[in-house]
């Protein structure tokens, strides 16, 4: 609890920065903040878990592990910040202050054990996105992307709660220990209208994790919001959300899983083939990024579908594998787009004379999000696909390496554009220090892991 306490405080300390004009000290606060709240999640490690605040929330291994994760994305992406909100705002606090406060409710969504926590969490996180989203006010495809996020949010805030609802008024209570309880004493029993809560659950976690056939939001969004926001909502708000998917489902839901199972099966299905084949027929590097980032749901969807031992592990792994990736991909458009001032595919040709080490580094993204071996992509695909093997879905394996080989070859389209593509433009790209340290430290990480998984697969989980 510490980490929230001390993100919500830290927002309000940012706001008020902003405030008496110390902006040179937005960056260094906000990320001597998120060391804290990150040293209070390590310490919550070697602490007994269990429900805390009348069984509202629980700090165990899973939910740490996740913060932690969503926490160290944040101080990468807040890192890249530098410079780039001034140049498209004067009133650079407010950006700290919403993301910050996004970032708590995503901590929430990973240690609730209520559903109100959930639905909390949810909108906290969700909120400052729908202001981020539009905060370019004189940007029409900004207010756009605001407002389309807005309406598809508040839609799957309907389908959310009123499962919520359903599933309150079978069981009496919105604890997840109660709920499960219930489940347990009545294998056979089981309200009809508890099912009906479980899919509308279903359709509203769908929403949020931007998985088709609710993905309608996710192109234009992504596409209208600035570049670091997108990064934001791209791989913390994902995360977070699959945490809390994943909670739900592998710790309460298990008993039904016959019941749900099919569903969610189709819902993948259906995924993977959406977000691949319109990533293949996109001409902008950023509409592709967000395109991918819908099968990749499909991909993190396997541990919900397959739920084991290795379901929280694998989703842990390819979590953090595409926040890095991710992070490499969108940073490397912030400096690709300042100088073409487009964010076509063309605008990388050449870039591996004119910039090799940027070059590279976006490689080492594109294949790890292919899931290329000595990447850490390459193992959260081989842990996702193992989940899906062990419970023989042969069908869905056969699909998703099919889909695997189509998004093999638009993340390539990059490189090939980037090392066999001429450019008429000479300029070579200049990289801010703050680009360099997280490019450098993304990399290296990225590649550990995919050689040594074993350095963040923990114990617990």
């Amino acid at each position: 609890m510490g980490a929230i306490i001390t993100l919500s405080l830290l927002g309000i300390l940012v706001l008020y920065l902003g405030l008496y004009k110390a902006k040179n000290a937005l960056l260094p606060v906000s990320i001597l903040g998120l060391l804290i709240a990150f040293g209070f999640e390590a310490y919550y490690w070697n602490v007994e878990a269990l429900p805390l605040y009348k069984g509202m929330v629980i700090f165990d291994h899973f939910s740490l592990s996740f913060s932690m994760i969503c926490i160290a994305l944040t101080i990468l992406i807040l890192l890249l910040s530098k410079e780039y909100f001034k140049a498209i705002s004067d009133s650079i606090a407010e950006y700290y202050t919403l993301i910050l406060f996004s970032l708590t409710g995503a901590l929430i969504v990973c240690a609730y054990h209520n559903f109100a926590m959930l639905f909390i969490g949810l909108e906290i996180m969700s909120v400052a996105l729908y202001i981020l989203a539009g905060i370019r006010r004189t940007d029409k495809v900004s207010n756009e992307a605001s407002l389309k996020y807005f309406l598809m949010g508040a839609f799957s805030t309907g389908f959310l709660l009123f499962g919520i609802t359903l599933l309150y008024g079978s069981t009496g209570s919105f604890d997840l220990a109660v709920i499960k309880q219930y489940i347990i004493d009545n294998p056979t029993g089981v309200s009809s209208m508890f099912y009906g809560g479980i899919l509308l659950l279903l359709v509203g976690l769908c929403f949020k994790v931007g998985a088709a056939p609710f993905h309608f939001w996710t192109p234009d969004v992504y596409d209208g919001s600035p570049i670091l926001i997108t990064t934001f909502m791209s791989t913390v708000v994902k995360i977070a959300s699959f945490a809390g998917f994943l909670k739900l489902f592998s710790t309460v839901l298990v008993p039904l899983n016959e019941f749900w199972t099919p569903v969610l099966l189709t819902v993948v299905i259906i995924t993977l083939f959406v977000g691949n084949v319109t990533a293949l027929m996109q001409t902008s590097y950023k509409r592709m990024l967000a395109y991918s980032s819908i099968s990749h749901a499909g991909y993190m969807l396997f541990a919900i579908l397959s739920i084991g031992p290795n379901s929280a592990s694998g989703i842990l792994i390819y979590s953090a594998a595409y926040g890095l990736a991710s992070i490499i991909s969108f940073g490397a458009l912030i400096l690709v787009k300042r100088q073409a001032g487009s964010d076509s595919f063309e605008s990388f040709n050449g870039l591996g004379k004119k910039n090799p080490w940027l070059a590279f580094t976006i490689t080492i993204s594109m294949l790890s999000l292919a899931g290329i071996p000595l990447t850490a992509g390459f193992i959260g695909k081989f842990m996702m696909f193992s989940n899906v093997m062990n419970d023989y879905h042969t069908v869905l394996l056969i699909l998703a390496a099919i889909n695997a080989a189509v998004g093999i070859y638009y993340y390539l389209r990059v490189v090939v554009h980037m090392y066999f593509m001429t450019s008429n433009e000479e300029l070579k790209i200049a990289m801010p220090l703050n680009f360099q340290i997280v490019f450098v430290l993304c990399v290296i990480l990225t590649i550990i892991l995919g050689i040594y998984p074993d350095a963040l697969i923990l114990s617990a989980l």
